[in-house]
């Protein structure tokens, strides 16, 4: 492990590699968490996503490569990595107390903020651990994991097999712990239209690749906003959309227009007076789910 200096990263990792035998888990993976971001990890099951966690929360050992964190070499972290870590007979207080206690923390009212910040201080001492939701015992497995308010949060899947409420509280959660606190958070998740609602930044990982990194912005930017179009001459519409400066793709049998849907009326009008008919004419907005399955898809 490196500490770096001197730029706003958090965590960097260049080449990094874990090999079991002859297969590559994670397979020269270079990525940069910054401070502050929320940082969404998308990648099917078995792409890499949890060995990577493992390497970076220092469970397992790499095999190559680098691994740099840009802060205090005693820098705090927490992590929920395949479910809380709790013990099913004690309360979700007893359960904070014990691992309070085995962090050394000294501040009493740390076991109140928790229960209160995770939203399960109504609930103490009515429930013990084994009888709780499987919401109720994801907040209290990221309520450990914040005992000691870390710099740097890590949540592997944290709203797999939630209701729909359950996911909601998780969610606000994250953004409490990143707008109020400053938390950086890095989340692994296969529910993506759920990590769209909460990410500042992805990395995109498969076959043990990180295949694209990008922000948000850089996400709605790439993202598709744009026309679909199937025309009675397509050659001759992408001709005639090119020359009025339309950004114009093809799959050969349909024309993609990267613009604004606001655009329709005047893409339909230049093909009207050229006498091109669409026969199939609409607007789609690409969203995460999509760019991803499109991305591998690709073959990267």
């Amino acid at each position: 492990m490196q500490e770096i200096k001197g730029n706003d990263y958090l965590l960097k990792t260049t080449n990094l590699v874990k090999k079991y035998k002859e297969y590559q888990a994670v397979n020269e993976v270079s990525m940069t968490i910054n401070k502050g971001d929320i940082y969404g990890f998308i990648g099917r099951n078995g792409a890499g996503k949890t060995t990577f966690i493992r390497l970076v929360t220092r469970l397992i050992e790499k095999s190559s490569g680098t691994l740099a964190y840009n802060s205090k070499k005693n820098m705090k972290m927490g992590a929920v990595i395949e479910g809380p870590a709790c013990y099913p007979y004690l309360s979700a207080r007893d359960n904070l107390k014990y691992y309070a206690i085995q962090k050394n923390i000294k501040n009493k009212k740390r076991v109140d903020e928790v229960l209160e910040f995770v939203g399960l201080d109504q609930v103490d001492g009515k429930k013990l651990f084994k009888d709780y939701s499987l919401g109720m015992k994801q907040r209290l497995g990221i309520g450990l994991a914040i005992l000691e308010q870390p710099e740097f949060l890590i949540l592997d899947e944290p709203i797999n097999g939630l209701d729909p409420q359950g996911i909601v509280e998780i969610r606000e959660i994250i953004h409490r712990l990143n707008k109020e606190y400053g938390t950086t958070i890095l989340i692994s998740s296969h529910i993506l239209t759920e990590l769209s609602l909460v990410a500042s930044r992805y990395g995109i990982i498969n076959e043990g690749k990180l295949i694209k990194e990008l922000t948000k912005d850089e996400l709605e930017d790439e993202c598709g906003q744009y026309i679909v179009l199937a025309s009675s001459d397509n050659q001759q519409a992408k001709k005639i959309l090119s020359d009025s400066q339309f950004n114009v793709e093809s799959n050969g049998t349909e024309l993609y227009i990267k613009t604004e849907k606001n655009q329709m009326e005047k893409v339909a009008q230049l093909l009207f007076k050229q006498g091109i008919y669409p026969t199939n004419y609409y607007y789609k907005e690409e969203n995460l789910e999509e760019y991803y399955l499109n991305l591998i898809a690709g073959g990267v």
